[in-house]
């Protein structure tokens, strides 16, 4: 079908045209999970692409981008696209509607907590573990512990009764504020300094939002699968949950929202990761954003944004969240640069749209401020060339160990592990043969001092026990390599086969 809309000055497809270039993404895809091309096979160029297919050049270069992206290819200067080795012997990850029924029904989250916290607590109890490949954070040495002690150093020279007095400021301190509100025009958000508040992590910044919009009883749209975090608080709630299938390439499925939408009129909010979503790793394209923003506007409905992952994705465009579409503040902007930026400071920020008052008055009957010495140390970091050379640094670095984590699946794993590498992030999300239960591997992997995330942490519907998050944070050693063949050889005796190394 021939394409009859130019890209903007930017050089992006339309938005229109996104599903034509992720259709001929999937065509390159399948080729390659079936082997038709090979590792190190020679993709099409941008003029054969758009030769065969009748596209624009702008999209015949996304589609090279995106299955770079995941994983699948690689370029090489000055000579083409080829086939990464990442991508061996793994077919893809599956769209929601080829993994079979899935019927979205209204649930009171009872026991996912209890769920969640038995994984958690048996870890815990086991003590020190060999490989933790169950969290989804970078490793220490991933920061610059020098320049975040120098700059901590300074700041209490600078201002040494900074610990012996409480916050003076309402709510946020104002220096932060402005930090944040220059941080958010560079990726396409215009925000007030006054409506930003700090939080405790991205977590409090989350809760937050639930606790302004909703009461016991009331039912929230989440994806599904979702960080067992968003769970946990859902049933803390007292809240009912409607889970989305969710795409590993694209996020929540915009047609499975707007029925939903159609269909329970009592729904209060949606909450949505739309970069990186723990834990598929997907993206959401720009044209899925402003459907969602516009079906949340048209059916008065609250959208909580986690975007705590955004900077983490590799991509040589600003990626803009969906609070860059919000015109009516129906849209509650939740972050943080726990993960980012230090972690031992636990600070996120949000602004809450319409809702902004209530939130603060939430905030401060809760925890009063946050301290103000970890506030003056990100007004200070964040958005600095010292912080962007930082998270091109901890990006590059991510994708080395992504990529190692994916071949030693491919090595170790069982025929038919299915994976799709995401843009960028923490973690890789696995669905492995159905005969599999990753409830059974976590038992048996926590026996040796190996910690994974099973799959059925992150949903209250039973779909996902043969499935598997492993974290990617850590630098990819041979103790890590290691944990991957006893992960493998324990998957190959649940099927009753040998092990493939």
């Amino acid at each position: 079908m021939p394409e009859s809309h130019a890209a903007d000055a930017a050089g992006h497809p339309p938005a229109d045209d996104a599903f034509l270039y992720e259709r001929i993404a999937a065509h390159f895809e399948q080729a390659i999970a079936q082997q038709t091309l090979g590792v190190g096979a020679r993709m099409p160029s941008v003029r054969d692409i758009r030769r065969q297919h009748h596209v624009s050049h702008s999209t015949a270069l996304q589609v090279l981008r995106v299955l770079e992206s995941r994983g699948l290819i690689e370029a090489r200067p000055r000579v083409g696209y080829f086939v990464s080795d990442t991508a061996l012997q793994m077919p893809a990850a599956r769209e929601p509607q080829q993994l079979g029924p899935f019927p979205m029904q209204d649930h009171r989250f009872e026991g996912i907590g209890e769920r969640a916290a038995e994984y958690l607590n048996k870890a815990r109890l086991k003590g020190p573990l060999k490989v933790d490949l169950g969290s989804a954070m970078p490793a220490p040495e991933l920061f610059d512990a020098k320049l975040l002690n120098q700059l901590a150093v300074a700041l209490l020279r600078e201002q040494p009764q900074i610990l012996v007095h409480g916050p003076s400021a309402p709510f946020t301190h104002p220096d932060f504020q402005a930090s944040m509100a220059r941080y958010a025009l560079g990726f396409g958000v215009r925000l007030a300094p006054m409506d930003i508040a700090a939080t405790f992590g991205n977590s409090e910044a989350v809760n937050l939002a639930l606790d302004a919009l909703t009461q016991p009883g009331d039912m929230v749209a989440i994806e599904s699968p979702t960080f067992y975090g968003i769970l946990q608080a859902i049933e803390a709630k007292k809240l009912q949950a409607l889970e989305i299938p969710s795409s590993p390439h694209t996020g929540m499925s915009i047609e499975a929202l707007e029925l939903a939408l159609r269909t329970h009129p009592n729904l209060k909010a949606v909450v949505v990761v739309p970069h990186l979503q723990m834990p598929q790793g997907a993206t959401m394209p720009d044209s899925h954003k402003k459907r969602l923003v516009a079906l949340c506007r048209e059916y008065r409905v609250a959208l909580i944004e986690d975007d705590i992952y955004r900077e983490f994705v590799e991509s040589d465009e600003v990626l803009k969240p969906c609070k860059a579409w919000d015109t009516d503040g129906s849209v509650i902007y939740c972050s943080s640069l726990s993960k980012s930026y230090a972690p031992g400071l636990r600070l996120g920020w949000m602004n809450a749209g319409r809702w902004q008052e209530r939130v603060q008055m939430i905030k401060f009957a809760r925890s009063r401020n946050l301290p103000v010495w970890p506030q003056l140390l990100g007004a200070r970091t964040v958005g600095s060339p010292s912080y962007m050379r930082h998270l091109v640094r901890l990006r590059q670095q991510l994708r080395v160990q992504r990529q190692a984590a994916a071949q030693a699946v491919a090595r170790y794993f069982p025929i038919g592990t299915r994976l799709s590498l995401p843009a960028g992030g923490l973690s890789i999300w696995l669905e492995l043969p159905e005969q599999i239960s990753s409830s059974r591997l976590y038992d048996e992997a926590l026996a040796i001092g190996i910690r994974v995330a099973p799959g059925d942490m992150f949903s209250n519907t039973g779909h996902y026990d043969h499935f598997l998050r492993l974290s990617c944070g850590m630098p990819f050693t041979d103790v890590v390599d290691e944990a991957y063949r006893s992960l493998g050889r324990m998957m190959h005796a649940q099927l009753g086969l040998p092990p493939r190394a």
